[in-house]
This record gives C-alpha cells, sequence and structure tokens, in this order.
C-alpha cells in the first residue's frame, strides 16, 4: 500500500465494531487524551484490542442527556432533544433512532461501555485521532466527511446492493468499496472504484442501472458510519451473494472473511 493511500484511512484501523471481549485493559486519564467540543472528557475509558470504549452513563450524562436502566426490558436507554440511545447488552447491540448495529458491549465496575468511534459516529461527531491516545470529537464536523459526491455514490451502492440488509450488513458493503480505495489493486475515489471496469464491471448495480437510484435512509445512515470509520467487513475487497451468484473466482482466489446476511465477505 502506498503512504498516500495508507494515510487516507488511518484512522479508520484505529477502531472496529465487531470485535469480541478478549482482554480489557483500565486506561489511566492521563494515558487517553479525549476532547468533545474543545472540552477535556476525564472520565474512565476502556482500551480492547485497540479499540477506544468510553462508559454509556457517564460520558452521555456529561454531554447533556438523560440516562437510564430499563430493568424491565434489561437495556439502557438515553434522550436528549428528541433522540433516543439504547443499548442492549445481551443482544450486544447498540441502536440510535431505530438504527441498529451489532458492536461489543463490555462491561467493568457496574459500567456499561460503547466503542467511542462508533457512538461518536451515530452521533454526527467527527472523530479524529491524533497519536494513538489523543482523539478529537467535533460536534457536525462529520457533515464534512458526508458532503459532495462521497455520501452521494456510496450511500447508492449501499443500497443498490444491500438495501435489504441489517445495518451491519450494508455498512459492510460500504466497507469493501472504502478498503477498494485505500488498496493498490483498484482506483483511488469512491466513485471511480464504483464504476471501474478495468477487469469487467465490479459491482452488478453499475450494469443494470439501480446504482442510480435514490437510496433509503438506513442506506445513507450506513455510508455516513463507513465513512466515519465504523466497520464490519475487517479488510474485505470482495463480496457476493451465493444466491444471486457462485462467485467461483472470489471463492477460489481470495481468503474469507466472514458472512453478514446474504453476502459472503472475503479478504
Amino acid at each position: 500500500m502506498t503512504k498516500q493511500k495508507h494515510t487516507k484511512r488511518l484512522g479508520a484501523l484505529l477502531s472496529g465494531t465487531l470485535l469480541f471481549s478478549m482482554l480489557l485493559l483500565p486506561t489511566q486519564a492521563g494515558q487517553m487524551h479525549i476532547l468533545v467540543d474543545g472540552s477535556s472528557y476525564d472520565g474512565p475509558v476502556l482500551m480492547q484490542n485497540s479499540t477506544t470504549y468510553i462508559p454509556m452513563r457517564h460520558f452521555l450524562t456529561e454531554l447533556g442527556w438523560t440516562v437510564q436502566w430499563d430493568s424491565a426490558h434489561g437495556v439502557a436507554a438515553a434522550q436528549k432533544d428528541g433522540n433516543i440511545v439504547s443499548v442492549d447488552p445481551s443482544r450486544q447491540t447498540l441502536t440510535v433512532n431505530g438504527q441498529t448495529l451489532s458492536v461489543s458491549v463490555p462491561s467493568q465496575d457496574e459500567r456499561l461501555y460503547l466503542p467511542l468511534r462508533t457512538l461518536g459516529a451515530f452521533l454526527d461527531y467527527s472523530v479524529e485521532w491524533n497519536g494513538g491516545n489523543h482523539v478529537s470529537l467535533t460536534s457536525g464536523g462529520a457533515a464534512d466527511k458526508w458532503s459532495g459526491e462521497n455520501l452521494y455514490w456510496l450511500s447508492r451502492i449501499i443500497c443498490a446492493e444491500a438495501g435489504g440488509e441489517s445495518l451491519a450488513g450494508q455498512v459492510a458493503v460500504g466497507n469493501v468499496v472504502l478498503n477498494r480505495v485505500d488498496s493498490d489493486e483498484f482506483p483511488n475515489t469512491i466513485h471511480e472504484v464504483i464504476f471501474d471496469r478495468k477487469h469487467a464491471v465490479q459491482f452488478e448495480p453499475v450494469s443494470n442501472g439501480t446504482v442510480y437510484n435514490e437510496p433509503t435512509e438506513t442506506s445513507v445512515q450506513a455510508a455516513k458510519l463507513a465513512l466515519q470509520g465504523v466497520n464490519t467487513a475487517g479488510k474485505s475487497l470482495y463480496f457476493f451473494n451465493p444466491s444471486l451468484s457462485q462467485g467461483t473466482w472470489i471463492a477460489d482466489n481470495r481468503a474469507y472473511y466472514t458472512t453478514i446476511g446474504c453476502h459472503q465477505f472475503y479478504l
């Protein structure tokens, strides 16, 4: 990978969402410096497999949210300005305004922890890592990443390829497109990757024209999350739906990574 491509997505590689608990390491306040709109967050932090986690109640309360535990349903819920965030630790899911994503939800000292990048992306914060232990969250700052043709085309290819899939499955398709942007094997922009014809058409919706259809709200949300670095497909560069395509070349030549919904993903 070239230095330029490595730099473009370095921040996205610092966080993942489908990481299962192996080891929880408590981090001292001085070891992780988090700024939220310029103000320091001094609460507890957990590190798990290079992912930064913050306690839901402590973090959201500092941002002005009302957080409660719903003992009847076993979920934590938070509200602010008509927005609703809920976490189900038994199902390991995070739901924001009706959009649900599977995430790792570790607990320690009777606190539920959430991945900082994923929560920030869901709440429309720009999340930027400056070195390994300095993180800045800027409200509304993520809009810069969503402007122009990046969100336009990424949301459309996601909807055309996986519009009927879960949010995680739709984010995964976005991850594949962005992984190709980072790879020396493919073009350098989202638009060029989607319409790449070097080795024939890469995405069926380009051939049948569905890539031009208006995306759903969920597909737009999936594109935003993917652009913010939320990842459910690892470093996958390929995917296919076995019920619609044999995917012979992919299955024979690429390493299998995971299956999400109807799609199999390959590195």
